[in-house]
C-alpha cells in the first residue's frame, strides 16, 4: 500500500510548493491500490449483480485482445476491481486565457507539461479553478471515470466505469491501455487524441471478431465512430475561425461579443451537425455555455484526427503496424508535426 505513497512522496520533496497536492494524490492512489480486489474473485463471490459481472468478463476479453492481438503492452492492469463511493475517481480542472486559445499548462515530473490538472475530491478541484483570476482566464471542472497511471501502478477496473456501454467500456480499456504503450513526455494532446482514435479502432475491430459485422453491437460501434468524425471535423473547422477571431479582436474584445461568437457556434452545431446525428450525441455540447477551457478540452480530444485516419489508411487498417510508427514518435519533441510530415508524403489517392 505505502510503495505509491513512498514514491510520490519523495518525488514532491523536490516541488516545495506543491507538496501538498502530490500527498493527496498519493494518499488516495494508495487508496485505490489498498481496496483492489481481483476480478476473478469478483466473479465468484460479490454483490455485483449479472450486468456489472458481464461487463467486468468484456474488460478481461478487451484487455487479452489488445495484448495478445493489437500487440498493446502486456501487464497486470484491470485485473482488480475497486468499488468507490463516489460517481467519479477524480477532477480534472481546465484553464485557458480568455481572450485567445490558448491552454494554461501545469508541468509535473515525467509526464512534463499538460492542459489539466487531476483532483480526487471535486472541492479541491474547484478550489484550484476558482484560484484563476476570471478576467483573466476561463476554467473548466469535469468529473473522469478512468485514467491511466501509465504504467507506475496497477491500474484497476474502477465502479465508474461500469456505467458505460459494452463498446465505451472497450474503448476506454483500449484507450488507457494505449497510454500505458506508448506517451510521450509534454506532448498530452498528441497523446489524448492518439489514445483517442486507436483506441476507437481497436475497439470495431474486437467486436468485428467477437460480434461479426451485422451484429447490432458493432453497428453501434461504426455509428458511434462515424459521428465522432463528423464532430472532429465541425470543431476542428470552428476553432481553426475562433483562433483567427480572437486574433483580430485582441485589445478590443467585449465579454458580450466573445459570449455572441461562442453562442453562434452552438448554433451552427444545432443546425447544420445535430441533424445528422442520433439523438443525445454530443447533447451536452449544445446545453452548457461555452468557454476557451470547455473548448480547449475538446480541441485535446477531438481537434483533427484527420492525420491519424491517413496513417492508420496507410498501413491497410492493420493496428499492430500503426502503432509500431507510432511508437517511433516516443522521444520526438513535435509528434504531431512529424506525423503530418509523414503522413503528407504519402502520394494522393
Amino acid at each position: 500500500m505505502w510503495r505509491p505513497l513512498l514514491a510520490l512522496t519523495l518525488a514532491s520533496t523536490t516541488l516545495g510548493c506543491q507538496l501538498g497536492y502530490y500527498m493527496h494524490s498519493a494518499v488516495h492512489q494508495s487508496l485505490l491500490i489498498h481496496n483492489a480486489q481481483s476480478i476473478e474473485k469478483i466473479l465468484r463471490h460479490s454483490d455485483l449483480n449479472d450486468e456489472q459481472k458481464a461487463k467486468l468478463r468484456l474488460v478481461l476479453a478487451v484487455k487479452a485482445f489488445g495484448e495478445h492481438e493489437l500487440g498493446l503492452k502486456r501487464s497486470k492492469n484491470y485485473t482488480t476491481y475497486v468499488q468507490l463511493h463516489e460517481p467519479y475517481v477524480t477532477y480534472i480542472v481546465q484553464a485557458a486565457y480568455a481572450e485567445e486559445l490558448k491552454s494554461y499548462l501545469w508541468k509535473f515530473p515525467f509526464v512534463g507539461e499538460v492542459p489539466y490538472k487531476g483532483y480526487f475530491k471535486k472541492a479541491l478541484a474547484e478550489e484550484e479553478a476558482a484560484s484563476f483570476d476570471k478576467e483573466k482566464f476561463d476554467t473548466y471542472v469535469r468529473g473522469v471515470s478512468a485514467y491511466s497511471t501509465l504504467g507506475w501502478f496497477q491500474d484497476s477496473v474502477l465502479s465508474s466505469m461500469l456505467r458505460y456501454d459494452d463498446y465505451e467500456l472497450a474503448e476506454v480499456i483500449l484507450h488507457e491501455t494505449i497510454h500505458t504503450t506508448l506517451f510521450i513526455k509534454s506532448a498530452a494532446e498528441f497523446n489524448e487524441r492518439m489514445a483517442n482514435f486507436m483506441g476507437q479502432e481497436g475497439m470495431k475491430i474486437f467486436f468485428r471478431k467477437r460480434d461479426g459485422e451485422h451484429s447490432p453491437v458493432f453497428a453501434k460501434t461504426e455509428a458511434d465512430s462515424r459521428e465522432r468524425k463528423l464532430f472532429s471535423k465541425f470543431i476542428t473547422t470552428e476553432l481553426q475561425d475562433l483562433k483567427k477571431w480572437y486574433e483580430v479582436n485582441k485589445g478590443h474584445l467585449t465579454t458580450e461579443a466573445k459570449t455572441e461568437r461562442l453562442t453562434q457556434i452552438q448554433a451552427r452545431f444545432t443546425a447544420e451537425l445535430k441533424p445528422k446525428m442520433q439523438p443525445g450525441s454530443y447533447h451536452e455540447f449544445e446545453r452548457r455555455p461555452l468557454n476557451n477551457a470547455i473548448l480547449l478540452a475538446y480541441q485535446t480530444y477531438e481537434y483533427s484526427l484527420d492525420d491519424f485516419q491517413k496513417l492508420f489508411d496507410h498501413f491497410q487498417r492493420d493496428f499492430p503496424r500503426t502503432m509500431a510508427y507510432l511508437k517511433t514518435l516516443e522521444r520526438d519533441t513535435h509528434p504531431a508535426q512529424t506525423l503530418k510530415a509523414f503522413v503528407s508524403s504519402f502520394p494522393p489517392e
